[in-house]
């Protein structure tokens, strides 16, 4: 069974997807990340009083000091790559180089994708939660984000992430 809640945030709404349990589903109802929830029903669980909590904390610009239960289906590369997303700390950003090289290593190959990373990190299906939107480009772009841009660049400035040497490709600032 799914089931869903909607949360008001500063980016939109926030649909949060569960499993009645855990954690499955964190999207935008704006953007290119908007949720199916034909077969979902609304509901009130623990879960999602966490996950509200979590991200009321979150939205005040402080850094929740809990951890949410998650429950994350994908393939094992895409696993390894939300593993990787949940280890960059609050308030800094990495690279999808950066990640590519790491699994590299711990594969003990020479050379990872950055755009396979890249694709793992778009499927990311926890926004904010396993923070995508902590990962640009190497040369400090700011690439793909589910829910836009605009709200990559909000949720960096409120994690005091953000740098005026960020640019967003074929925009203006």
């Amino acid at each position: 069974m799914k089931y869903f809640q909607r949360y008001k945030s500063p980016v939109g709404i926030l649909t949060l997807i569960s499993n009645g349990e855990k954690l499955t589903g964190l999207r935008s109802e704006r953007g290119k990340s908007r949720p199916d929830l034909s077969e979902a029903i609304e509901a009130g669980l623990p879960v999602f009083d966490s996950t509200a909590l979590w991200l009321d904390i979150y939205f005040k610009g402080e850094e929740p000091d809990f951890t949410l239960p998650l429950g994350l289906e994908g393939s094992p590369f895409r696993l390894s790559v939300w593993k990787i997303l949940r280890e960059i700390p609050y308030g800094k950003t990495t690279t999808y180089g950066y990640i590519a090289d790491r699994l590299a290593e711990e594969r003990g190959i020479k050379k990872m994708s950055a755009r396979a990373v890249g694709a793992a990190v778009g499927a990311n299906p926890i926004g904010i939660i396993i923070p995508c939107h902590r990962v640009i480009g190497k040369t400090g772009s700011l690439t793909g984000f589910g829910g836009g841009i605009d709200t990559k660049i909000f949720l960096l400035k409120t994690e005091k992430a953000y740098s005026d040497n960020f640019y967003i490709p074929n925009r203006l600032k």
